[in-house]
């Protein structure tokens, strides 16, 4: 995976990191403490990554700290892929203004599998010492009272409550459950279990990576980890950061087509970072001309995922499907005029007479299934009208993988 230039010396280290904590006297940045550590390292590191199965899909932005966990593989050290089943049931609070919904034992399984299926991509899975994959029922199902007492002798209420999220709620007013404190610790707990050298994690994941390390201080770890915090990354929207909730987001199971389509049309100021973020590629080998070096990002993605061929196959089928011309290929798409549809009207209506639905009930669960999508882009809200035909002439409505209408005026 990591072979350009780009990866060459310290650089894959280096490369879209934000921050890595803690400095030590003497050391010019963070960056010199774990240097130094990978310098004077007498054995692979253990560089730890936790994930909690609260959900079924990942996106790119989950990708980030896992593409920089296959960067300390290949320098020869050892991933540890913790999967949070036991955490998962709590739900991480940061970031969050309300409770977490708790999920069953089953729903955790199911939701960890699917994540193993779309990291595979990513990961050294293969090469022997290069990859654990703990799950932390391991070792928090089995805390005892007297365990459980000692973890939450090592923090205040005050050093919880200044956390960011639990501080907002509190000013709020909103409820804090005492459950949820226990995330943190647990997390923590999680850096004890494996001896973890270092942690990667969100930039808003500092806290729990500090109370990872006072928890190794406490129960006497010879080394406490360091944490390398990576940049949050913003959606395809441009504005917030990638979500599912927010409808920006592009799937790491998304088909090729799928992901190719939204990728080509990430806005020019988000074009570099996810070029650093999310390939591989010597940044000054970046095409100057934006339009290029969208198609070029959304190729490299595409790549990783479903391989070259089926990239190079989603470009000419988004050139097809939106580009307007006069091939063959674009030609065979059907087209449904819009000139006897009532406007404003709703998307689901429109599916419905354009038969790509049997009636306009069933675009409705199409969309509530999230199998629509108008040029490439995923329709989420059941409720998607449009006040004028100006609006939808000459774009490409589709539902599932394998129908396909060009609306036309």
């Amino acid at each position: 995976m990591t072979t350009s230039q780009e990866t060459s010396g310290l650089s894959w280290l280096h490369r879209g990191t934000e921050e890595i904590f803690p400095s030590q006297p003497g050391s010019e940045s963070p960056r010199d403490n774990i240097e130094r550590l990978l310098a004077t390292a007498d054995r692979p590191l253990r560089v730890k990554l936790g994930v909690d199965p609260t959900g079924s899909d990942l996106h790119l932005g989950h990708s980030i700290p896992v593409r920089k966990l296959r960067a300390f593989q290949d320098a020869g050290h050892t991933a540890v892929l913790i999967i949070g089943d036991f955490t998962a049931r709590i739900g991480d609070p940061t970031g969050k203004s309300e409770v977490r919904k708790q999920l069953t034992d089953e729903q955790v399984k199911q939701n960890a599998q699917t994540y193993l299926d779309q990291v595979r991509p990513i990961l050294d899975f293969d090469t022997p010492g290069r990859l654990e994959i703990r799950y932390n029922s391991e070792w928090l199902s089995g805390l005892d009272l007297s365990k459980t007492l000692e973890l939450l002798s090592t923090m205040t209420v005050g050093q919880m409550l200044a956390k960011e999220g639990f501080s907002l709620r509190y000013e709020q007013g909103s409820p804090i459950f005492l459950h949820e404190f226990f995330y943190p610790l647990m997390q923590g707990y999680d850096s004890v279990a494996v001896e973890a050298d270092v942690e990667l994690g969100g930039t808003d994941q500092k806290f729990n990576i500090a109370v990872g390390r006072d928890l190794q201080r406490h129960f006497g770890t010879a080394k406490t980890q360091f944490g390398l915090l990576l940049p949050i990354l913003i959606g395809t929207d441009g504005v917030q950061k990638m979500s599912k909730s927010l409808n920006n987001y592009v799937g790491l199971s998304e088909d090729a087509l799928s992901m190719y389509s939204k990728l080509e049309k990430t806005p020019d100021s988000l074009v570099k970072q996810y070029f650093e973020l999310l390939t591989d590629r010597a940044l000054d080998t970046m095409p100057d001309n934006p339009r290029e070096a969208q198609k070029l990002l959304a190729i490299d993605v595409v790549t990783q995922y479903h391989g070259e061929a089926a990239a190079i196959q989603a470009q000419k089928d988004a050139a097809t499907l939106t580009g307007g011309g006069k091939s063959a290929a674009a030609e065979a798409v059907p087209e449904f005029s819009l000139a006897d549809i009532e406007f404003p009207a709703k998307l689901f209506y429109i599916l419905g007479a354009s038969g790509l639905c049997k009636s306009g009930g069933e675009g409705r669960r199409q969309i509530q299934g999230g199998a629509v999508r108008l040029d490439g882009d995923r329709v989420s809200d059941v409720n998607t009208a449009f006040e004028n035909p100006v609006d939808l002439s000459g774009r490409v409505l589709q539902v599932g993988k394998k129908r396909f209408v060009r609306l036309i005026n």
